[in-house]
């Protein structure tokens, strides 16, 4: 990981030895959320309209996952020559909700398995304005 990069999104997660998405959490009926709301709960059964910032989990077992086959198009930035890649749909442990994100590279779908226990890591992409690329997260099974 480049430790000079910045993130590709602000606000979105923390950065270190151990990075967490920045979520909201409703401080009456206790919903998670990601990214972070503002505004009213969209619980239906809850009228609140107040949040606190929250670390959300950076483990969770791999839910569903699938193969990015295609180079995507612009405005997305794509390691040349394109690779695909495997995109994760991870359960967070504490939270119950879905994160999608990228798994990291060198790890394909054919390694990957429903009900994998995933950690969220920091990795580099490529970026047209940064050399050094932008930070943003993926999911790794855990070893």
């Amino acid at each position: 990981m480049t430790q000079t990069a910045k993130p590709v999104l602000e606000g979105f997660f923390t950065t270190g030895d151990k990075p967490a998405l920045l979520g909201s959490r409703c401080v009456k009926c206790g919903t998670f959320y990601f990214p972070s709301v503002e505004g009213f709960c969209r619980n239906p059964d809850c009228d609140c309209s107040q949040f606190e910032s929250v670390e959300l989990s950076r483990t969770g077992k791999l839910w569903s996952f699938t193969n990015a086959c295609y180079k995507p198009p612009e405005p997305y930035i794509a390691q040349e020559p394109f690779e695909p890649y495997a995109i994760a749909a991870v359960e967070l442990d504490k939270e119950k909700m879905i994160v999608l994100g990228q798994v990291v590279e060198g790890v394909g779908v054919e390694q990957l398995k429903a009900g994998l226990e995933m950690e969220l890591v920091l990795e580099t992409i490529p970026d047209a304005v940064e050399p050094e690329g932008k930070l943003t997260w993926k999911w790794k099974p855990v070893a």
